[in-house]
């Protein structure tokens, strides 16, 4: 796997725990979760941008919101008890439909 797929994955899974720690923090009222908050995006964007050396930008943040927004999710579902009804599973699926078109079959993915 080429080095800017794995920063480009390392920066939604710190993205993810970042979001995932904004609702754990209580409205940046907890400290720890606030400030793994700030760590995590830190984190993120720093990858972010080191994957955008090899992949234009469009591209990457089509795919790091993406793949967060579904693993966000996910998570609220399992860790906070947030319900996902069908049309908005049906929704994340064509989030990840999309985000595999891009990965499959688009030239735009590197330059």
């Amino acid at each position: 796997m080429p080095l800017h797929y794995i920063y480009l994955i390392c920066a939604v899974i710190a993205e993810t725990i970042g979001t995932a720690s904004m609702q754990a923090s209580q409205q940046f009222t907890r400290p720890l979760p606030s400030l793994l908050v700030v760590i995590s995006y830190g984190i993120s964007f720093y990858l972010l941008g080191l994957t955008l050396k090899y992949m234009p930008v469009g591209i990457v943040y089509a795919i790091w919101s993406g793949l967060g927004i579904v693993l966000i999710a996910v998570i609220g579902f399992v860790a906070f008890g947030q319900k996902l009804d069908l049309p908005a599973i049906l929704g994340l699926s064509l989030i990840l439909v999309g985000v595999l078109v891009i990965n499959l079959f688009s030239g735009s993915a590197t330059h």
